[in-house]
């Protein structure tokens, strides 16, 4: 599978969990020391922290979160990946460049995450 593919699952899996309001799952797919760097919050660092931001992100239904990957690369057990996100409301969309890890299963997780608004006042 290429690697936008195995990217574009992770974060269709990400999106459900995130749609069904599963912060931890949300969490789950992000490095033990993964960092979240955002518009909407103050970093997130390790993923407790990352959990605790999505709990308040997830608490009431946003609709439809989406994430469509636009470009990925990999060398080695490094990634890279450029996506935008939607969840239908206009500070919930932007683009997203986040570095990712291959795990020892051969799965990938998120390492660093910096969420982009498209809102000017983001």
């Amino acid at each position: 599978m290429a690697i936008r593919e195995e990217l574009q699952d992770l974060y269709d899996r990400y999106a459900a969990a995130y749609t069904a309001g599963d912060a931890s799952t949300c969490a789950a797919v992000f490095a033990p020391n993964g960092e979240l760097f955002s518009p909407y919050a103050p970093p997130a660092r390790g993923r407790e922290a990352i959990e605790a931001l999505h709990k308040v992100w997830t608490r009431n239904p946003v609709g439809n979160k989406q994430l469509i990957v636009l470009d990925a690369g990999a060398s080695g057990d490094v990634a890279w990946c450029l996506a935008t996100y939607s969840e239908g409301l206009p500070t919930g969309d932007g683009t997203s460049l986040n570095v990712l890890e291959r795990q020892p299963d051969g799965s990938w997780l998120i390492r660093v995450c910096s969420l982009n608004s498209s809102d000017p006042d983001h």
